[in-house]
């Protein structure tokens, strides 16, 4: 019996544009921390941020192919 391999198939995620937002927010304080460091104290938590909405993408992705059974 051959078997034929057929690669997941993956439903564009609608458009987000409070995660846009929030992005927007992480690069200014980033490039403002960077360029003016005495004027925009705590511009780090950009990168904070950066990694919070990384896990709740991929968290989301992973949960929705548990959900369908196919991840």
């Amino acid at each position: 019996m051959e078997r034929s391999f057929h690669p997941p198939v993956y439903q564009h995620f609608k458009y987000r544009a409070d995660i846009d937002g929030l992005r927007a927010i992480a690069v200014l304080s980033v490039v403002v921390f960077h360029a003016f460091p005495k004027w925009m104290k705590g511009g780090f938590v950009g990168v904070d941020i950066f990694f919070v909405i990384s896990g709740f993408l991929i968290s989301t992705i992973i949960f929705e192919g548990l959900e369908k059974n196919s991840f």
